[in-house]
């Protein structure tokens, strides 16, 4: 009201001719500015229509031009002269520009976040690791190594992860946990076949040995044409032989379901302290360590030579077997039991 009075009154002292003329030219400024706005709109409309059903996609930066642009004109001015978009989305452009203005989420750097991922792996791994461990033990000991959260917090954690419950999980006890857990009491056996040239044409040889799991030595303990029951308990008694038996002190031999493998045969390690741990069909990663030594034998010996004789097939698993238990990466430390191929 103040504004309009001052005007009123700078009117009043302007002689009638001037005021006529500044009328007139606010007239014609305004006219002016309706056909520029006009013919604005009709070009528009033309562009759109060349578009025909191909939306018009605005970058970010255009749409902050018209959002600020659209924002200073107001609903009612939008509604003549929009042609790209309607009010209501102009102006929710601007609402979106401004909430961005004021959104701090990407500017937080690793701070507790990183805190807390730190604390849910250390929780997981106690988790597996330990699973006897109820919410409230684990619980305990996170807080013991300084990490103060609450037994729900746990309990949501490992149910995020699919871990169940303490009684539950002791009872899901995984095959890699019981590897680990009797390392230095388990033993794997296999067989494995080679072709050997004879005096009578190719004959193929069974091979039977036994690999320790904790330190990956391997003893062969025999090979055989025809190998049967006589022959495999032949075999079982120098492994469960008192002095130099390689399943002396082994609590655990993993066996798959050959039938070599006879009742005879499993009664003799049972009898002598050794439980035989027969694996379902068709699962040859349960015995992978075993399963490991047959691929490399054969892919870095058996399979590059075409053993001549019972004798030449003999001194080439011995000569492979030397570099096997003193080179390879995974007999750092050799134990003291460490023999050579004796069959």
């Amino acid at each position: 009201m103040g504004r309009t009075a001052k005007t009123a009154k700078a009117e009043k002292l302007l002689p009638l001719p001037l005021q006529f003329l500044a009328a007139w030219i606010g007239m014609c400024v305004g006219e002016q500015q309706a056909r520029v706005i006009e013919y604005q709109r009709a070009e528009n409309a033309a562009l759109l229509e060349r578009l025909g059903k191909h939306r018009l996609r605005l970058t970010d930066g255009e749409r902050r031009r018209l959002a600020k642009l659209g924002k200073a004109l107001g609903r009612k001015a939008l509604r003549e002269v929009a042609t790209l978009a309607t009010p209501d989305t102009i102006l929710r452009w601007y609402r979106e520009l401004v909430a961005a203005k004021y959104d701090g989420s990407k500017k937080h750097g690793p701070g507790r976040p990183k805190k807390a991922a730190q604390i849910e792996r250390l929780l997981l791994e106690m988790a597996k690791r330990n699973t006897t461990w109820g919410y409230t033990r684990l619980r305990d000991a996170m807080n013991n190594v300084g990490d103060d959260i609450g037994r729900t917090t746990v309990q949501r954690i490992l149910a995020e992860h699919g871990i169940a419950p303490a009684p539950q999980r002791k009872r899901e006890y995984s095959w890699a946990t019981f590897i680990k857990a009797h390392l230095g009491a388990i033993a794997g056996m296999d067989f494995f076949t080679v072709e050997v040239l004879t005096v009578a044409g190719l004959v193929r040889y069974h091979v039977l040995f036994v690999i320790d799991i904790g330190s990956r030595i391997v003893e062969v303990v025999g090979l055989a044409r025809d190998p049967g029951s006589v022959w495999m308990k032949h075999l079982a008694r120098n492994l469960l032989d008192a002095d130099a038996g390689f399943l002396c002190g082994k609590r655990y031999l993993i066996l798959d379901r050959d039938l070599l493998y006879t009742k005879d045969f499993r009664e003799m390690l049972r009898g002598a302290g050794v439980k035989p741990l027969l694996l379902p069909a068709r699962s040859p990663n349960l015995n992978a360590y075993a399963e490991r030594f047959v691929l490399s034998i054969k892919s870095e010996c058996l399979d590059r030579i075409l053993p001549l004789g019972e004798r030449h097939l003999r001194r080439a698993i011995g000569e492979y077997l030397a570099p096997y238990h003193g080179e390879r990466n995974h007999q750092g430390a050799v134990s003291s039991h460490q023999r050579n191929d004796s069959t």
